[in-house]
């Protein structure tokens, strides 16, 4: 590997040259919610921003913040390595913020709201509706609703039982009808997800009001004055809850409803697996997700006001105190915004479709996949390319004669996956097919499960990876039988085998026949499926055993071939910068003169600007219209540059606890591309933030004179003028080249 220079780092490890993980996160959530703020953004793609920050929350309070409360649990003192923060100094923090993100969230949908009315999408409740339409949402509610529900009476014979997680509820407060001043009774009802949330109401003769607009003298109460009245057509909606709400008494016959109230429950959801005591890994996380549905509650939602009575006995339910409580004044759960998107949005409120190339630069004027890859090595940056060639090469492999095995990482790969289709049909032609599924992809584990399931069923080899690591590289090797013997055609990808997150998420695709890279991934699944102990590669890196020993080397390297003449550079683009080792020697690079451009999405522990320490390193995050997904790493110095993609992050979970892969890219012309991208994303002055020393970020605006730069659009500009430039040079595409099948 060569020795390291330039010392450890340990004189910049102080607490407070880095931020905290969690608060960090958060602030990544704020700048998601911004876009829904964004004026300049379709109206329906706001409210698809706010679903996100909503999804986004739940995940991190059922995993991080649930991970904190266990380690208030702890007999021995947790602190954060980092910042040296408590667990409980974590904890305080991060409620505190939830609470104050949870503010701006309501604020913002209060705005879209306004907007929505205003473009004739109105909220309504019960109330607002006149005698003849409640009577028609109370028949809605009969038909539709009633024989779907089930009421639960909480008592001595019925104790409180297990509440989905997440799922939307109604407490209610009863007495008998024939008692009154009776001992008060608890119970609920959950709203099944199986239902909408939303009913759209029938249309109206006369036009809808917009909420919080005063009617002009003369106008009805449900009536908006006449010039407002909006061109378009308004439609009405009203939530499941309020129908429920308002029909209570047909589900609890012979009692007063006192009061009822709105709640959501978020628990705990790391998996808690004991892999080395497990005689079956899939059995031990089946067990365990069981176990997930009655954890400990990290959140109770209950909607503002409502009565005490409920809220005591819901905490007594959960066995928590009022610290896990959030009082919403509004909706609960806003996720239901991507349903009403998905249901209600017209192109003039969505953005433009995305600028995807006809073709991939490098499949311009090819026919066969196989022979493309052997010729060169090719590089795909999704969703600007399709990802359909990645599907076609697994598909062709099922069905070609010549192909003797495949072999599959899978992590997380969607609905109906045309990349588990394919692997069936190659296991039913008779190919050998092995498939290693990682069953602990968080929220994932269920489908990942019945995946493993199909497969098995097909006649594919399929393991669960190694024990306490979890497998996220993404790679397929396909082993076909050519005419100068067998050759090993390899995918390595920065993102899941899933064609519907490749339309929106920015990931790249690398496709090589270099029989260093075959010989490396062969390794990595024998290792994988077996006892075979890996040996050193040449070409791949794979963590936990050597990726990060490698970025390390490179960071030494161009450290010791700076010079004032010949400055070094290091850009590296990933989701999240956390591990304490990289940190540092990014600070040791950047105090020896080295330019540092990261180009960090989400969680950065790197402080920036620290006079003496990190001056020289910039962190920008871009917040778009797609998912920045990709990892690419480069280093740059006077004797070469060295650019890397790679499935993980510089993160101690990805370098240290995961099943990672990064490939060095050789090819000068993917090279040059790649480096001209990170530029393109360095210039951006639309969708990039700026973290600044304090830890706050500001979004970076066109100075004067400076033209707009949205690198999530010329990204797709760059990639076509390559492709232009190829069709002018070769307008006649190559031949297929035939290879008769072997007998």
């Amino acid at each position: 590997m060569g020795a390291r220079t330039g010392g450890s780092g340990e004189e910049f490890d102080r607490p407070e040259h880095f931020f905290n993980r969690e608060l960090s996160w958060l602030k990544f959530n704020e700048r998601v919610l911004v876009e829904a703020e964004e004026e300049a953004n379709p109206l329906f793609e706001r409210l698809r921003f706010l679903a996100i920050t909503a999804s986004n929350l739940d995940e991190f309070l059922m995993v991080r913040v649930g991970g904190l409360r266990m380690q208030l649990r702890s007999p021995v003192p947790v602190v954060d390595k980092k910042t040296r923060m408590t667990a409980r100094e974590q904890y305080e923090a991060v409620m505190a913020e939830t609470r104050r993100f949870l503010e701006r969230q309501l604020a913002v949908y209060r705005r879209l709201l306004e907007e929505l009315a205003r473009e004739g999408f109105v909220f309504c409740t019960y109330r607002d509706l006149s005698p003849e339409e409640q009577d028609a949402v109370d028949e809605l509610f009969e038909a539709e609703i009633y024989p779907v529900l089930t009421p639960m009476a909480v008592d001595v014979s019925r104790p409180y039982p297990v509440l989905s997680e997440r799922s939307l509820g109604l407490a209610v407060y009863l007495e008998p009808q024939e008692g009154p001043g009776a001992e008060p009774m608890f119970a609920f009802v959950q709203l099944p997800s199986v239902l909408p949330r939303v009913y759209e109401l029938p249309p109206r003769e006369a036009p809808a009001p917009v909420p919080g607009e005063p009617s002009e003298e003369g106008a009805g109460a449900n009536e908006l004055p006449t010039s407002a009245v909006q061109s378009r057509r308004t439609r009405r909606f009203i939530f499941l809850e309020d129908v429920v709400r308002e029909n209570l008494q047909s589900l609890f016959r012979g009692y007063r409803v006192l009061a009822s109230g709105a709640f959501r429950i978020t628990r705990h959801a790391d998996l808690e697996l004991r892999e080395e005591e497990a005689d079956d890994l899939m059995e031990e996380v089946e067990r365990e997700l069981r176990r997930r549905r009655t954890k400990e509650a990290v959140r109770i939602e209950v909607e503002a006001g409502i009565h005490p009575f409920l809220l005591d006995r819901l905490l007594e339910w959960e066995e928590v105190g009022h610290e896990v409580v959030f009082e919403v004044d509004g909706p609960l759960d806003l996720r239901f915004l991507f349903s009403f998107v998905e249901r209600y949005a017209t192109e003039e409120y969505l953005f433009p479709p995305p600028p995807v190339l006809p073709v991939p630069v490098d499949l311009y004027g090819e026919e066969d996949i196989f022979e493309a890859i052997r010729r060169r090595d090719l590089l795909l940056y999704h969703p600007y390319e399709p990802f359909d060639p990645v599907v076609e090469f697994l598909e062709e492999a099922a069905e070609d004669p010549n192909v003797l095995a495949i072999k599959q990482t899978l992590y997380r790969v969607g609905p109906n996956s045309p990349v588990v289709d394919a692997l069936v049909r190659a296991a039913e032609n008779g190919k050998q097919v092995s498939v290693v599924v990682e069953l602990r992809a968080r929220f994932d584990e269920e489908k990942n499960i019945s995946w493993a399931r199909r497969l098995e069923e097909a006649g594919a080899h399929v393991t669960y990876g190694l024990v306490g690591l979890k497998v996220h590289a993404k790679l397929a090797l396909v082993v076909r039988r050519e005419a100068e013997g067998l050759v090993r055609y390899v995918h390595i990808g920065t993102g899941n085998y899933n064609p519907q997150s490749a339309r929106v998420y920015t990931d790249l695709s690398y496709f090589t026949a270099d029989p260093r890279v075959g010989e490396d991934v062969t390794e990595i699944f024998n290792h994988l499926s077996g006892y075979s102990r890996m040996l050193e590669r040449s070409v791949v890196r794979v963590a936990p055993d050597d990726l990060k020993d490698t970025m390390l080397r490179h960071i030494d390297e161009v450290i010791a071939a700076h010079t004032p003449e010949n400055p070094g550079r290091i850009i590296a683009k990933m989701n999240s910068l956390t591990d304490k080792e990289m940190i540092l020697a990014l600070y040791r690079a950047a105090a020896h003169g080295v330019q540092v451009d990261l180009i960090v999405r989400g969680i950065s522990c790197l402080r920036p600007g620290i006079p003496g320490v990190s001056e020289r390193i910039r962190v920008v995050s871009l917040v778009g219209r797609f998912l920045e997904h990709s990892r690419i790493f480069a280093f740059r110095h006077a004797r070469a540059t060295h650019v890397y993609i790679s499935s993980g992050d510089w993160m101690t979970r990805n370098l240290h606890y995961r099943v990672e892969v990064a490939v060095p890219i050789r090819d000068r012309r993917l090279k040059r591309r790649l480096l001209e991208i990170l530029e393109l994303y360095l210039r951006d002055n639309v969708n990039s933030w700026e973290l600044l020393p304090d830890g706050s970020y500001v979004r970076r605006l066109p100075e004067e004179g400076e033209g707009t730069v949205d690198a999530q659009l010329d990204v797709a500009e760059l990639l076509r003028s390559e492709l232009r430039r190829i069709g002018r040079r070769r307008r006649v595409p190559r031949a297929r080249r035939e290879v008769p099948p072997h007998p």
